[in-house]
């Protein structure tokens, strides 16, 4: 197991094992297809211990190095086995349970999402409050009748990724009283999705895959031993958890993003010319610098680093080198995206959303002047 620690050997004996067992997905594009999908990978990873190594062992997992789970993700997102919206929440997910939910809790669900069991989501942004998290109006009060036991949630969440197939969300709730400073009167919670009084409808999206939910919680009971964390502890959850949304979880969508690359070489090499050339270059290299970077956060995370701000920097290079892969196969394809129902056309749609999803780029440059280079608010 040891020699497995080693990056370039694990990856090595993960290619033999991916080229040795059949994970390819069956020919539906449907989200209710790459749920199954993303099921079936992750157990059949889970089972093989694939997906162990890299977390710790108190958490179900077989320790080693951090990278590792990027190994992971690389190797499977990019050989399209699966999709790296699903996969993405693992990483985003598992190390806010692992940071603050209760050792016993913790040893319980994340053998349970590592393994494809269960799908998790993540109750952050409500109709009002997006990039404004600190403002969010979801409420948590105690159950006056159960002695401190129970804590009853009323309010809305918007814009939750893949709640229809959750079994469980990470959300955040207002406990503070009027007085209490707006970050400090946070608090988040793990609750489960088939509680009475939750309710999810999916949003049509322009894409056409219904991957956004809105949430509603009516007199939802929790019990206190699913707070995650102290009372008042949601926000810094949340200031954890996002730099993940911004930085790792797109170490595997990045290689999705190169595997798209070659199908667009592939689909006009017949017809290559200098001006096909320099944008196809272009897009390589916009990939190219996301995922130096991408390499950079992975490293400094597993050298101990704690990740922060730095990673708005990940977010806005993601945006940049997406949409611009995108723009490059509307050029080089004419009518793949205006006129005709595939895949080009609904990923270009949903890459129209990556300077808007996980904080949108006005946000991050924002975040990028003020924390990284002290420019002040102006």
């Amino acid at each position: 197991m040891t020699d497995l620690f080693e990056p370039a050997t694990f990856r090595t004996a993960l290619r033999a094992w991916l080229d040795e067992n059949d994970l390819t997905p069956p020919d539906d594009h449907s989200l209710d297809a790459h749920q199954a999908q993303h099921s079936r990978v992750l157990r059949a990873l889970y089972d093989a211990d694939w997906m162990r190594y890299g977390w710790p062992v108190e958490a179900g997992g077989l320790g080693g190095p951090m990278i590792l789970r990027a190994i992971v993700g690389e190797e499977i997102v990019g050989r399209r086995l699966d999709e790296p919206g699903p996969y993405s929440m693992l990483e985003v997910l598992t190390p806010t349970m692992i940071d603050y939910a209760a050792p016993e809790l913790t040893a319980e669900m994340v053998p349970r999402l590592l393994s494809g069991q269960e799908t998790w989501c993540q109750g952050f942004s409500e109709p009002g409050s997006g990039s404004d998290l600190a403002s969010l109006t979801t409420r948590a009060v105690l159950d006056p009748e159960s002695a401190g036991n129970r804590w009853i949630i009323n309010g809305q969440k918007v814009w939750t990724s893949f709640a229809q197939y959750s079994h469980r969300c990470i959300l955040l709730t207002r406990t503070g009283d009027a007085d209490t400073p707006n970050h400090q009167a946070i608090t988040a919670f793990f609750v489960d999705v088939d509680t009475p009084g939750i309710t999810v409808r999916p949003l049509q999206t322009m894409h056409g895959v219904d991957e956004f939910c809105e949430v509603y919680f009516d007199d939802v009971v929790v019990d206190s031993s699913r707070m995650l964390g102290k009372p008042g502890d949601g926000w810094r959850l949340a200031m954890d958890l996002l730099p993940y949304e911004r930085s790792t979880c797109f170490w595997q969508r990045i290689a999705y993003l190169y595997s798209r690359l070659d199908a667009l070489v592939d689909a006009v090499k017949t017809e290559l010319g200098p001006a096909a050339d320099a944008d196809l270059g272009a897009a390589y290299l916009a990939l190219h610098t996301l995922r130096c970077r991408s390499r950079d956060t992975q490293h400094r995370l597993a050298a101990g680093q704690k990740l922060g701000p730095d990673t708005s920097i990940d977010k806005v290079l993601l945006a940049g080198a997406e949409q611009q892969l995108y723009d490059t196969v509307r050029d080089l394809l004419p009518g793949a995206v205006e006129l005709e129902d595939t895949e080009w056309r609904t990923e270009y749609l949903y890459s129209r959303a990556a300077s808007i999803y996980g904080g949108t780029a006005e946000v991050q440059r924002n975040i990028i002047a003020r924390r990284l280079l002290d420019l002040g608010k102006e």
